[in-house]
C-alpha cells in the first residue's frame, strides 16, 4: 500500500534525530503521569473531604491513569532505549502477532500491555462519564445527591466499570480470529492488529464516543443549569430577608460547581485527545496503516494520563493547595485540625 511522506514509517518519526525527540517525550510523559497521578491520590485518600464518591471517582481514575505510565509507557521506553544506545531492538518487537488463542504468545509483553492500555482507556471514559452523571445530579438536584449518590453505589460502579472495560479490551481477541496483538514501530506500543479488515476493532470507538458524546450532552445540561443558579445566586445575594438563607440552601454549592466545571473541562480534553485515536482504529480496521500518524494519535492519548492533576489544581483551590503542601512537605494544620 503506498503511503505519502506524512504517514509514511520514512519521515521524521523514523529518523535518528525523530527517534531521541520520540524518547525524551516518552521519558518526561512517563514521569509526569507517575508523579502526578501518584499525587492526585495522595490528596484525594489522605484528605478527609475528598473521601467521598466525587473522590473515588477520581481516585480510580487517577489508579487507571497511573496504571498506563506505570506499564504501557516504560515497555515503548525500553525499545527506544536499546535502538538509542545504538544496540539490537528487543526481540519482542518483531513484527510477530500474538493472537489470542494461548500458547507460546502467552509470555509475548504485548499480551499483557496492551489490554492493559486498552483497558485502562475505557476505565477513563467510563469513569468521567460516571463523574459526569455524579456531578449533574449534585448540580440538577443538590437536595437529593446524598440520596442518590452513595458510597456503595458508587463503589459498586465502579467495580462494574473496571469489570465490563477489561472484558470489553480482550473481547476482539477472545471473539475475534482477524485481530491479534503485536510491537507497532510505527507507534511505538503495543497494538490490536487487524489480520484482515476487522470489524471487531469498531467495538472500541462506538463504544467510546456513545459515553463521551452523552457525558458532553450531560455536562451541557449541567453547565447551562449552573448559568441559571449564577443569577439566582445573585440576585438572593443582593435581597435581604429570612427567605435568602433558605433558597441559597436550595442551590449548589460553590465546591460543587467548581468540580461540575473541572469535570467538564476533562471531558472535553478526553473526547480531544481519542478522536484521533478513533479514526486511527477505523481507519486500521479497512486495512490502511498511517505509520506517522498513528505515532501522534497513540501518544498524544498517552498524554491524557497527566491532565488530570492539571485541571483539578486549575479548578479547585484546595486541591491545588493541598498538593503544594505535599510537593513541599509543609504540614496541612487545616486537615490536621479536621
Amino acid at each position: 500500500m503506498p503511503e505519502d511522506v506524512w504517514f509514511g514509517c520514512g519521515g521524521c518519526c523514523c529518523s535518528a534525530l525523530g527517534r531521541a525527540v520520540a524518547l525524551l517525550f516518552m521519558l518526561l510523559l512517563a514521569a509526569a503521569t507517575l508523579l502526578g497521578n501518584s499525587l492526585t491520590l495522595a490528596v484525594l485518600l489522605g484528605t478527609r473531604r475528598y473521601r467521598t464518591p466525587h473522590g473515588y471517582l477520581k481516585a480510580s481514575l487517577a489508579v487507571a491513569d497511573l496504571t498506563v505510565g506505570a506499564l504501557v509507557v516504560p515497555l515503548s521506553v525500553h525499545a527506544e532505549l536499546a535502538l538509542a544506545l545504538g544496540g539490537p531492538a528487543p526481540a519482542w518487537t518483531a513484527r510477530a502477532s500474538v493472537s489470542g488463542s494461548g500458547g507460546d504468545g502467552a509470555l509475548h509483553p504485548c499480551a499483557l500491555v496492551g489490554p492493559v492500555f486498552a483497558g485502562c482507556t475505557l476505565v477513563s471514559i467510563s469513569t468521567i462519564f460516571l463523574l459526569t452523571v455524579e456531578r449533574a445530579v449534585a448540580v440538577l438536584r443538590p437536595l437529593h445527591r446524598d440520596v442518590v449518590v452513595t458510597r456503595r453505589r458508587t463503589g459498586a460502579l465502579i467495580a462494574l466499570s473496571w469489570l465490563g472495560s477489561f472484558f470489553l479490551a480482550v473481547s476482539p481477541l477472545l471473539f475475534g480470529r482477524d485481530v491479534a496483538l503485536e510491537y507497532n514501530p510505527c507507534s511505538r506500543m503495543c497494538t490490536y492488529a487487524p489480520r484482515a479488515a476487522a470489524s471487531a476493532l469498531l467495538l472500541f470507538p462506538a463504544f467510546d464516543f456513545t459515553l463521551l458524546g452523552a457525558a458532553v450532552l450531560v455536562n451541557l445540561v449541567s453547565l447551562g443549569s449552573l448559568r441559571r443558579h449564577s443569577r439566582r445566586r445573585r440576585r438572593l445575594a443582593g435581597n435581604e430577608g429570612a427567605g435568602t438563607s433558605a433558597g441559597a440552601r436550595r442551590l449548589p454549592s460553590g465546591a460543587d460547581i467548581r468540580a461540575a466545571r473541572s469535570i467538564g473541562a476533562l471531558t472535553l480534553a478526553f473526547t480531544a485527545s481519542f478522536s484521533p485515536v478513533a479514526v486511527l482504529v477505523v481507519g486500521n480496521a479497512r486495512g490502511n496503516e498511517w505509520c506517522g500518524f498513528s505515532f501522534f494519535a497513540f501518544w498524544g492519548l498517552a498524554a491524557n494520563s497527566c491532565w488530570n492533576v492539571v485541571i483539578y489544581s486549575a479548578g479547585e483551590r484546595r486541591f491545588r493547595q493541598r498538593a503544594l503542601r505535599l510537593l513541599t512537605g509543609c504540614r496541612d494544620k487545616s486537615s490536621t485540625h479536621t
